[in-house]
């Protein structure tokens, strides 16, 4: 059984390695034996503490620099990727929130979270996914949101960039799921990142947040391990245009 769960031999990319969700994502797929290249724009080309976690699981790491904010530079970093040799695992976890009213949600804020959020990751999974379908295997997991099911509150742009990821998840899933591309997604909870810390120092909607979880806390960035882990491996071979919540409970309250 544990067998399902084993990526050694395999490589996988991790798109916003450098912290948060995707440094954690980057940890299990690497205890999980796949060697990993990392992706952030600020990336240290060497001692980040997303490479060190690699090494101590005893797996290789490269670090890659591009910001997903810039078309061109996404371009080039696809073409740096299929150079690497086969990836195996695409995790498209790079993103940014920016948060306004929506009356005041310009469109230089909707522009770069679009960018960021939604038009980088089809990028990167039309080029890299391109070579897997030619090989006939790949597994891609794009990072979703609870905002892929609902609307948010003063975050329009970031909501409607993770809806799109929603459709682009099952649009991709459509076309590779027979020539054996597993395409899924995760959709993290409220999770104590970075991008949260602002819901988390307002005192009600702190409150608000924690009385509408089941699981009672927020989630940390370690609980979505398993899932990546998951959706990486051979365990999630007939799984095909899904998007996970790991939410504790949220989506079901």
């Amino acid at each position: 059984m544990t067998t399902l769960f084993d990526l050694s031999g395999r490589t996988a990319v991790v798109t916003g390695a450098r912290r948060g969700i995707g440094l954690a994502m980057a940890e299990a797929l690497a205890r999980a034996g796949a060697d990993i290249v990392g992706v952030s724009a600020r990336l240290e080309p060497s001692g980040s503490e997303v490479e060190r976690r690699v090494r101590v699981a005893g797996r290789r790491f490269t670090a890659l620099r591009a910001d997903l904010a810039d078309r061109a530079a996404v371009h080039r970093l696809a073409r740096e990727l299929n150079a690497l040799g086969p990836i195996d695992i695409l995790v498209n976890n790079g993103g940014t929130i920016a948060r306004a009213p929506a009356a005041d949600h310009s469109d230089e804020l909707w522009d770069h979270v679009m960018e960021v959020n939604l038009t980088s990751q089809f990028v990167l999974s039309r080029e890299v996914g391109r070579e897997m379908v030619a090989r006939g295997q790949g597994k891609i997991i794009f990072t979703a949101s609870l905002l892929s099911f609902q609307g948010g509150i003063t975050v329009p742009g970031y909501a409607a960039s993770k809806s799109g990821v929603a459709g682009l998840t099952k649009a991709l899933a459509n076309e590779w799921a027979a020539l054996g591309v597993n395409v899924n997604a995760i959709a993290p909870g409220y999770i104590a990142t970075d991008n949260t810390q602002a819901l988390r120092d307002d005192p009600g909607r702190n409150e608000a947040i924690l009385a509408r979880i089941p699981a009672g806390r927020w989630g940390r960035a370690d609980d979505l391990a398993g899932a990546t882990v998951f959706l990486s491996s051979s365990a999630s071979d007939y799984v095909n245009g899904v998007v996970l919540p790991v939410d504790g409970g949220w989506l079901g309250r």
